[in-house]
């Protein structure tokens, strides 16, 4: 293709066919990289946008697969490669997390916890604390809705820690707060729920599990004191109210009587809410309004995401359904991790590590913090009182998705605020600080920095 073949009108469609053919017909070998939009649309003299626009018809005619910081790769079958397997194609579909390019030395992901910190000599000693003292009961098939010990040993540190109100009876084990979204879509779209309020910017991955069984997920717009509730015309409503992803604001007090005045079912997702620096733990909206509130946590955040082990407090009248959907999905989470945990519930074990791993974020929130306002000075963030990522926003001529391109090309792996949107808003960067430490996390700014000086500011 070349810059003088290019239609008046049509580019988009001229783009991807000439694209299409080039895959199909083996000039573009599977695994070839595809050049950056940029640099593609200043060769071919079009606007960048439509670039992207072709780009992911190929992505979703699944010919390619992309994302920040990989670039966009060829999948599709031209001569002398094998069509992917259908496990291979399911797997793509899934939209699964790709790896970083091999560039990447700082991936500032949100929701990724210190996985290195991770308790393995508490573990140890509490699971051969647990095996020394379990019967061969306790390794057949249970309550799909979780060991009786792990439900007592949660429901009374949620009571401490959260203000829940709810007995062990009220607590579902799950694998994690995917599946305890998963449940509950399951739940509402049999009761004839079609379609929840969702925060926008928010969770991509909550939005998708909703989506994935049948529940429309419809964006409501978040401010500085948490989703518009006089927008939400849903009858269940999916918030992340302690500290809002991925804004990091906190619904305020006023939001809080309006959302329970509301009197639809809010689904409550409490991602990490150990994690707190400068401010008293916000209280659950479980506690205030618990036959209106399910409530979902896990310790993907506190421990780690492998774990796979979750909670969800629903309303009495829903518990009936969850825990069948629950029998129906897996039987009930393994025995043993539950066990183990319940230990460290117990032991004090867990709340040690908290409190541990609370003081190590909190020097790498502050040396993520002091570097960006030294090197991006132009960036005004906020988010920072809790959780383990922050969100810089950029100044509003900025695209943040250039920028994210371009810190990929440094090094520096960090998501644009806008993949969180379901409509356009002000750019942004939602960065995490969790897994590196303060030297690392001060050169990860360095590099921020420097993008908006050394070639002028991308836009």
């Amino acid at each position: 293709m070349r810059a003088e073949q290019a239609p008046v009108k049509g580019l988009t469609s001229w783009l991807t066919a000439g694209l299409r053919d080039a895959v199909t017909s083996g000039r573009l070998a599977r695994g070839a990289r595809l050049p950056a939009t940029r640099v593609l649309a200043a060769d071919l003299r079009i606007s960048r946008g439509v670039v992207v626009q072709a780009y992911q018809r190929l992505i979703d005619e699944g010919l390619a697969t992309g994302r920040t910081g990989a670039g966009t790769t060829v999948l599709g079958n031209g001569p002398g490669t094998e069509p992917p397997s259908d496990r291979r194609r399911a797997l793509r579909d899934l939209r699964l997390p790709l790896p970083p390019a091999e560039n990447i030395d700082l991936d500032l992901s949100p929701g990724v916890p210190d996985l290195s910190a991770f308790p393995r000599t508490q573990w140890l000693r509490a699971e051969r604390a647990v095996l020394d003292g379990i019967t061969a009961a306790d390794l057949g098939y249970g309550d799909p809705g979780g060991t009786p010990r792990l439900r007592a040993e949660l429901a009374g540190w949620l009571r401490r820690a959260r203000g829940i109100r709810a007995e062990a009876d009220d607590l579902i084990v799950v694998g994690g707060v995917a599946q305890a979204l998963a449940l509950l879509a399951q739940t509402l779209r049999a009761d004839g729920v079609t379609a929840v309020a969702v925060e926008d910017p928010g969770s991509r991955g909550a939005r998708d599990q909703m989506t994935h069984w049948g529940v429309r997920a419809e964006g409501v717009p978040v401010d500085d004191e948490g989703i518009l509730v006089d927008r939400i015309t849903q009858e269940a409503a999916l918030l992340t109210p302690a500290h809002q992803f991925p804004t990091g604001v906190v619904l305020s007090a006023a939001r809080r009587r309006a959302l329970l005045a509301w009197d639809g079912l809010i689904i409550e997702d409490d991602y990490d809410a150990e994690h707190r620096y400068d401010r008293a733990p916000v209280a659950a909206l479980q506690g205030s309004a618990p036959e209106q509130v399910a409530y979902s946590g896990s310790v993907s955040k506190s421990l780690a995401p492998g774990m796979r082990l979750g909670w969800l407090i629903a309303p009495r009248r829903m518990q009936p359904a969850l825990l069948e959907a629950k029998h129906d999905s897996d039987l009930g989470n393994p025995a043993i991790p539950q066990l183990v945990l319940a230990h460290l519930l117990a032991s004090g074990d867990y709340e040690r590590h908290l409190r541990t791993v609370r003081r190590r974020q909190r020097r790498r929130r502050d040396a993520l913090l002091a570097g960006l306002r030294e090197h991006l000075p132009s960036a005004r963030v906020t988010g920072i009182a809790a959780g383990l990522h922050l969100l810089a926003m950029l100044p509003p001529e900025l695209s943040d998705t250039d920028f994210a391109d371009r810190a990929a090309e440094a090094g520096v792996l960090v998501h644009p605020l806008s993949w969180h949107r379901r409509h356009p808003g002000p750019p942004g960067l939602v960065i995490g600080y969790a897994a590196h430490s303060p030297d690392r996390l001060t050169e990860a700014a360095r590099r921020l920095g420097s993008l908006s000086t050394a070639d002028g500011p991308p836009a």
